[in-house]
C-alpha cells in the first residue's frame, strides 16, 4: 500500500534571547503554535516531556558512509551506553515486531527513531522499509531519523512521504579545516575522499539538506559533539549558521573519549570536555539558538524513558514469546497520552499563567519613582537524583544526576552527569570508595545535591568536598525542590553576589 506524499508548511522563524532557553517552556518559546504542538510532548525535544513519554531506537542501519574520529560502532555491548552501540542488529521485519511489542508493553512510548549503528540514510532500503511498515501498523507513533547528512538531500522527498517530521543532523563544523580534524574520510560517489576535500563535501551536503528539510516544514535538530581544542571555539558559529538556515534546536554534546571504547580520539588521548566547559559552550551558543540540555547520548537500540534503558526486556528471543494485540494496545496508549497531556498542560499553565484582564483605572505617574529592586542572590548549581520529574532516588542508587541552575529567575536544567551506583540496596552500602570519589568529582561544580535518601559516609564526603547534601525534599517536583533550597540559602545569607569560593577538588 502506497502512502500519500505529505505536504507541510514551512516552519515559522525561531528565536531565543540569551539566557532564556533550557526548560521546556523556554525551549518552545518563539515557535508558532503549530510547531510548538509538534515538539512539546516529544521526549527528545522537550525537557518536561522526557519525564513522561518514552522513546526507542531500532538498530536496522549497520553501514556508514563517513568515518568520525570519535566513533566506533560496536555490537553486543550491553553495559556500554553511547551512540553507535547495539546488542542486536535487526531486519526491518524484526524492528517492526520489536516496536509493536515495546509500544504495547510501555504505552507511554511515543517516538521511534532510527539512529544507527551506522547512518540510516546510508542504508535507505532497510530504513525506509521499517518506516513504511510502521506508518501502516503503528500510526500513533512519531517517526524520527538521525543522520550525518552526507546523502540527506537525496532522501528529503522520501522522508516527507513517510511523514518523518523530525530529523536530527550531526553537524560538528561549518569550516572544512576544522572538519578535516574530525573526519578522516567519507565515501562519496563510489570512492573514498579524504581530508579537507571530504569535510567540504560533507558540510555542503549537510547545509543543503538542512535547507531542503526546513523548506518542507520538517523540524530539524542539530547535534554537535564538543571536542576540546578542535571545534570548541567554532561551535558558536555553527549555531548561528544552522539557526539562520531554519534549525529550531541545537544539542551540543560532550565528546566521549575513553580509550577502552577504541575510537581514534580515545586511543590518541584526546580528552573529553569538563562539565563546566560544556555548560559554558552551551551558554555561549544559547544567545543564537534554542539549546537542548537533557540529551543522554543514547545507544542505537535504547528503549524507555531518557535516562533509563529497558532494551534487555525486548530481545528477539523474548519478543518471540509475546502475544501482541496492538489494536487493543492503541486504545490504552491513547488514554494514557490524553492523561499525560492533560497533566502537562496543567503544569505548564501553572508555570506560565495567562495575564489577568486588568480593570481600567486611572494611573498616577511619578517621574522619579524608584523601580522595584531585583531579588538578590547569585545562581547556584544543584545536582538532583531524580525519577519521573521528582526528587525520588537514593544517592547511592543514582546512575545519573540532573543538574539545575537555580536563580531569581527560577530553576533551569543545564545538563546531567552520569554516575555509577555504588549502593547494593541494603542499609550498609558496602565498600565503594572509588565509585563515590568519581561521583563527587563529577559533581564538583555543584553546591547542593538533592536526593531521596543518603547515607552517613557519602554525606560526610560530599560536605568535605564543599557540596551540601539535602534529603529534605524527597518525592517533590524537581523545580519546586530546587527553588525551595535556593530560597533557604538566600534567607541564610549564603547567596551574596560575587564570585563563588573555589571548593576543594
Amino acid at each position: 500500500m502506497d502512502l500519500p506524499v505529505i505536504e507541510s508548511s514551512p516552519p515559522a522563524a525561531t528565536g531565543c534571547s540569551a539566557g532564556s532557553c533550557g526548560s521546556t517552556a523556554q525551549q518552545v518559546d518563539g515557535l508558532s503554535d503549530a510547531i510548538r504542538a509538534r515538539v512539546q510532548d516529544h521526549p527528545c525535544y522537550s525537557e518536561d516531556a522526557h519525564h513522561y513519554f518514552a522513546r526507542m531506537h531500532v538498530a536496522v542501519a549497520p553501514a556508514c558512509n563517513i568515518q568520525c574520529h570519535y566513533c566506533n560502532r560496536k555490537y553486543d555491548c550491553a553495559n556500554e551506553s553511547r551512540p553507535g552501540v547495539v546488542s542486536e542488529l535487526l531486519t526491518p521485519d524484526q524492528a517492526v515486531r520489536k516496536t509493536l511489542a515495546v509500544a504495547a508493553t510501555i504505552p507511554q512510548m511515543t517516538v521511534l527513531g532510527i539512529a544507527g549503528p551506522g547512518d540510516p540514510l546510508a542504508n535507505p532500503q532497510r530504513t525506509f522499509e521499517t518506516f513504511r511498515q510502521l506508518a501502516l501498523k503503528a500510526p500513533d507513533i512519531k517517526l524520527c531519523v538521525s543522520t550525518n547528512g552526507l546523502v540527506l538531500p537525496d532522501h528529503v522527498d522520501e522522508l516527507a512521504r513517510y511523514n518523518i517530521d523530525h530529523v536530527t543532523i550531526t553537524i560538528n563544523c561549518v569550516d572544512p579545516d576544522v572538519g578535516a580534524r574530525i573526519y578522516p574520510w567519507i565515501f562519496w560517489k563510489n570512492k573514498r575522499v579524504f581530508g579537507r576535500e571530504a569535510a567540504a563535501i560533507l558540510i555542503e551536503q549537510q547545509q543543503k539538506g538542512l535547507e531542503m528539510l526546513t523548506a518542507r516544514g520538517i523540524l530539524v535538530k542539530v547535534n554537535s559533539v564538543l571536542i576540546p581544542g578542535v571545534n570548541d571555539q567554532h561551535l558558536p558559529e555553527v549555531s548561528k549558521v544552522v539557526k539562520a538556515k531554519g534549525a529550531f534546536l541545537h544539542n551540543v554534546m560532550p565528546l566521549i573519549a575513553e580509550a577502552e571504547h577504541g575510537t581514534f580520539y580515545g586511543v590518541m588521548g584526546q580528552r573529553s570536555p569538563k562539565p563546566a566547559e560544556l555548560k559554558a559552550l552551551q551558554d555561549a551558543c544559547e544567545g543564537d539558538m534554542n539549546m537542548m540540555r537533557h540529551c543522554r547520548q543514547c545507544r542505537a537500540d535504547a528503549v524507555g524513558l531518557l535516562g533509563e534503558d529497558r532494551g534487555a526486556e525486548f530481545t528477539l528471543d523474548r519478543i518471540d514469546t509475546m502475544e501482541i494485540d496492538y489494536e487493543a494496545a492503541m486504545v490504552v496508549r491513547a488514554e494514557l497520552r490524553a492523561q499525560i497531556a492533560a497533566e502537562l498542560a496543567e503544569k505548564r499553565a501553572r508555570a506560565h499563567p495567562p495575564a489577568a484582564t486588568a480593570t481600567p483605572q486611572v494611573i498616577s505617574f511619578q517621574p522619579h519613582a524608584a523601580k522595584p529592586a531585583p531579588v538578590p542572590g547569585r545562581p547556584v548549581l544543584m545536582a538532583v537524583a531524580a525519577r519521573d520529574g521528582l526528587v525520588a532516588v537514593h544517592f547511592g542508587h543514582a546512575r545519573e544526576f540532573l543538574v539545575y541552575e537555580a536563580s531569581a529567575s527560577g530553576a533551569r536544567l543545564v545538563g546531567h552527569r552520569k554516575a555509577e551506583s555504588y549502593c547494593s540496596g541494603d542499609e550498609s552500602c558496602g565498600d565503594a570508595e572509588s565509585v563515590l570519589e568519581k561521583t563527587i568529582s563529577a559533581l564538583a561544580d555543584c553546591e547542593v545535591v538533592l536526593c531521596a535518601r543518603i547515607g552517613y559516609e557519602p554525606w560526610g564526603q560530599l560536605e568535605a568536598a564543599g557540596i551540601q547534601p539535602n534529603g529534605e525534599h524527597a518525592m517533590q517536583p524537581i523545580a519546586d525542590a530546587v527553588m525551595a533550597v535556593w530560597h533557604e540559602m538566600l534567607a541564610a545569607g549564603k547567596l551574596a553576589a560575587g564570585p563563588i569560593v573555589a571548593k576543594r577538588a
